[in-house]
C-alpha cells in the first residue's frame, strides 16, 4: 500500500528535495506552499477525496503560524502523524510544537536517511497507540511491561517506582522525543525541570554502559529525552 505524505512548506527547492527523496523510498507526495493549501488538502482527506498518512510541516509559512496550523491539524485529525521542520536554532519552537501534538522534528538542515527515520518511527507509533508490546528490546535494554522487570544484557536493573514511571513512558513512545512537559505530566511530577534531570541521571547510571556518553536514553537539547527505538541501527 502507497503511504501519502503532505509536504507543507513555501520552499520549492525544499519542496522538491523532499518529493524526489521520499518518491525514491515509495511515498507518494502532496505538496502545499502555504497552511491555507494544506488546510484544503486535509479537508479532502477528511471528505474522502485525498489520502493523507503523514504530514511534514515547515514551522515558516507564508500566511499562517505553521504552530496555528499543527493546532488546527491535531483538531480535526487527532491520529494522523506530524513530523515539523523548524531552524537549528528555535528550540523555543520546538518545544511549543511538540506540545501541540507533533511527533517529532527534524532540524534544517537535515539529511533524507535522519527524517526517512524519524517518519517511521512515526508511523509506528501511530500504528502502536492503541497497544503496547508486553516485552520492549532495544541493544542490550529489556523491559518487560507486564512483570515490570528491566534488565542489561542478563543482569536486572533495579530501579525506584518513579524512575521506572519515567522509563515506561519512553518504552511508549520509543523513537519519539518527549518535551520535558510531556514527560513531567505523564507522570503527574513536579514542573521543576532540574526534577526530571535528577531522574534522567539516574536511569543512564543504571542502564547506560558509559552514563557520559548515552546510546539509549538521549538528550534533545533544550527540548527534552528520546528513548532509541529498537530499528534505530544501534547495535549490541
Amino acid at each position: 500500500m502507497t503511504l501519502h505524505v503532505l509536504v507543507v512548506d513555501d520552499e520549492p527547492p525544499i519542496r522538491r528535495l523532499l518529493r524526489t527523496g521520499l518518491g525514491t523510498q515509495g511515498y507518494a507526495v502532496l505538496e502545499a506552499p502555504d497552511g491555507r493549501t494544506a488546510l484544503e488538502t486535509l479537508r479532502r482527506k477528511a471528505s474522502g477525496h485525498e489520502t493523507v498518512d503523514l504530514v511534514i510541516l515547515d514551522l515558516g509559512l507564508p500566511d499562517m503560524r505553521g504552530h496555528d496550523l499543527l493546532a488546527e491539524i491535531r483538531k480535526a485529525h487527532p491520529a494522523l502523524p506530524v513530523v515539523v521542520l523548524s531552524s537549528r536554532d528555535d528550540e523555543t519552537g520546538k518545544v511549543e510544537a511538540l506540545d501541540l501534538g507533533a511527533d517529532d522534528y527534524v532540524t534544517k538542515p537535515f539529511g533524507m536517511g535522519e527524517l526517512l527515520a524519524r517518519i517511521r518511527t512515526a508511523l509506528r507509533h501511530q500504528l502502536a497507540t492503541e497497544g503496547q508490546r508486553p516485552l520492549f528490546r532495544v541493544g542490550p535494554l529489556s523491559v518487560d511491561l507486564v512483570r515490570r522487570i528491566v534488565r542489561v544484557e542478563e543482569r536486572e536493573a533495579k530501579l525506584t517506582p518513579r524512575e521506572y514511571d519515567f522509563l515506561r513512558v519512553l518504552v511508549q513512545h520509543a523513537g519519539k522525543v518527549l518535551t520535558h512537559a510531556q514527560l513531567m505530566g505523564a507522570v503527574s511530577a513536579s514542573s521543576d525541570p532540574q526534577y526530571l534531570r535528577v531522574y534522567m541521571r539516574q536511569l543512564r547510571q543504571k542502564l547506560e554502559a558509559d552514563p557520559e556518553r548515552p546510546r539509549l536514553l538521549l538528550t534533545e537539547t533544550g527540548v527534552g529525552y528520546r528513548l532509541r527505538a529498537p530499528d534505530d541501527g544501534l547495535s549490541r
